[in-house]
């Protein structure tokens, strides 16, 4: 049989020719004095793959892994090949102490417990390259910090004395590459001997008595593979405002100068979500509710409701006249101010240095600018203003300043047109088209919850939503489809997943939710990215839903991706019947099972 040598880990290249490309092992193998020529074999997955020519009646095989994450990529194929092996070598830069401890927390636990039946396999831990000259001994933390980086000799003793077995440290940082090879060929050659003369042994007593019953190891299971990744999209709500305030739709409210002309239009639902001025101004709240005099006393000296001397209609917005023409001048900026979240306070700032030039009249702005963002938008503790977001969910589901209703089933919820066309380009599609809706104002709603259409509404109002279940988050990720809310939908599908993850195995086999119709729901809604996702899941708890009676729902196509990704794997379950099969006779079973 082969020597079968298995190399993990890498080396500092330091120390080698910089042409060369094969391991400081694989090119010791390689040398003249071996008289071997080498073959490469690279379609194995994992291991580079190198095959000497036959020395002897004995051929070498050297299977080289660089690092953890290439050996994880196939974790039940890495394992065969390293508990194959009849020489382990374990191989680091000297001056590379993460490449150490990789092999420290990764591959050194998994040798204690693939070996552990079989003690007397070499294991080589071998430090390669030069170390860094010390020279004086100096304190600056420049040469303390590389110092730290290298590997010491005592650290690696202690790791071979942690593995225990057969492991040994050989430090090969010689300053020559000939003396290096030279000295590794010597070390090879031994282990090799030891190997052959292991072989024969084992040989001969297999020949001596044919009738030893040797028991296979326990096959090792591995981790199941990792959920793809959700996506995720970045939250456009203050652009929709911004780009609400300047397609002017939906305004219901005009300010205008002292001669009644327009000058720019609004929105009253936005107005009021960060200014308790605006509040009074439209009559959201009384005299009586306001405790702060000044607040009415702004209100005064600033604004006016211009009252139309002909009969208005009854959607035509409210004409407010602004008494101070400094301020007027300004408006418009302010206005961006406050759809740009209420926050950019330095660039308000900038913005009326560059239209009021006097600074009397830039302090007589600003003065009024505090006196109209005052509270109840102001954070209590803070007295800062609160971000756009958070001041308008305080129009969510209220009635205040409401100019549509919508009617799930036996309920009715108020909600603002110009709140639903910033945030949803469907929504302003019919509310400014030539759909019924445009000229409605209790709009009927049908094939969606009462719950489940104010957790729409309370994303369009606040950029955030957090569903009660995973049937309740499928049903929202739907009705965001419909409206073609993209980012809503992804987070119902992180919603999906996070409240998958959180069941326990056992509640999961037990549970009536049925995964294969999310799945399926998923897919005809294209949610790509779920039913991906779902296919790995099902795939990773492959006993439970394969005991399920959804599973025969799922396609050939889908049935071919679970088995192809299920945990455990095929292979490994190959092994544990066999292994059962060695542990548990026929002849010797109870007969009682």
């Amino acid at each position: 049989m082969p020597i079968q040598i298995v190399s993990l880990g890498t080396e500092d290249n330091e120390v080698l020719e910089p042409e060369e490309s094969m391991s400081v092992v694989a090119r010791c193998l390689q040398r003249k004095s071996y008289g071997w020529e080498i073959e490469i074999d690279d379609n194995h997955p994992v291991f580079k793959v190198y095959r000497p020519n036959l020395r002897g009646n004995v051929e070498i095989v050297l299977h080289d892994c660089p690092d953890w994450d290439t050996f994880a990529s196939d974790f039940q194929s890495s394992l065969t090949t390293l508990a194959g092996g009849d020489i382990i070598i374990l191989k680091f830069p000297v001056e590379n102490k993460s490449i150490f401890q990789e092999i420290k927390d990764n591959f050194a636990p998994l040798l204690k417990q693939i070996f552990k039946h079989r003690p007397s396999t070499p294991i080589l831990i071998l430090a390669v390259g030069l170390r860094l000259k010390s020279g004086p001994s100096c304190t600056c933390p420049m040469c303390v910090s590389d110092r730290n980086m290298g590997v010491s000799p005592l650290e690696g003793t202690q790791l071979a004395r942690d593995i225990g077995l057969g492991a040994t440290y050989l430090d090969l940082g010689c300053p020559g590459i000939s003396h290096t090879m030279k000295y590794l060929g010597g070390v090879l050659e031994y282990l090799i001997q030891q190997a052959m003369d292991q072989q024969l042994d084992a040989a001969k007593r297999k020949g001596e008595n044919q009738v030893l019953n040797v028991h296979p190891h326990p096959p090792i299971l591995g981790p199941p593979e990792k959920l793809p990744c959700l996506k995720d999209e970045a939250s456009q709500y203050i652009s929709d405002f911004k780009t609400l305030l300047e397609r002017c739709q939906c305004v219901d409210v005009v300010f205008c100068a002292a001669d009644a002309s327009p000058v720019c239009a609004a929105h009253r639902v936005v107005l009021c979500s960060v200014s308790s001025v605006f509040l009074l101004l439209f009559g959201v709240i009384s005299t009586k509710d306001v405790g702060d005099s000044s607040t009415q006393q702004t209100v005064r000296a600033l604004f006016s409701v211009h009252q139309e001397p002909e009969v208005s209609t009854k959607n035509s917005p409210v004409r407010v006249i602004v008494k101070d023409a400094l301020f007027l001048k300004c408006l418009s900026d302010i206005l961006h101010f406050i759809y740009s979240g209420a926050s950019q306070w330095k660039l308000l700032e900038h913005h009326l240095k560059e239209k009021l030039k006097d600074a009397e009249e830039l302090a007589h702005v600003s003065h009024i600018v505090r006196s109209v963002f005052t509270k109840p938008v102001t954070d209590s503790h803070s007295g800062k203003l609160q971000p756009l977001w958070k001041s308008l969910g305080l129009f969510y589901n209220n009635p205040s300043l409401s100019d549509v209703i919508f009617q799930v089933q036996d309920t009715k919820i108020p909600a603002h047109r110009a709140v639903l066309v910033a945030r949803c380009e469907v929504m302003a599609a019919m509310f400014s088209g030539s759909y019924m809706e445009a000229n409605s104002v209790l709009i009927p709603v049908h094939g969606i919850s009462k719950e489940t259409f104010l957790a729409f509404l309370e994303y369009i109002y606040t950029d955030t939503v957090c569903p009660a279940s995973v049937l309740q988050a499928m049903s929202l990720l739907i009705y965001s489809e419909m409206y073609q809310i993209s980012r809503l939908q992804m987070i119902c599908e992180h919603c999906i997943a996070t409240q998958l993850q959180s069941v326990p195995s056992r509640e999961l086999a037990s549970t009536s939710l049925n995964v294969v119709s999310l799945l399926k729901k998923a897919k005809f809604h294209n949610s790509e990215n779920l039913y991906t996702w779902l296919l790995y899941f099902v795939a990773t708890h492959y006993p439970i839903f394969s005991q399920k009676q959804e599973f025969q729902d799922l396609s050939a196509k889908e049935l071919d991706f679970v088995e192809k990704h299920k945990w455990p794997s095929n292979t490994y379950l190959t092994e544990l019947e066999e292994y059962r099969r060695y542990i548990h006779p026929q002849k010797k079973r109870c007969t009682l099972l």
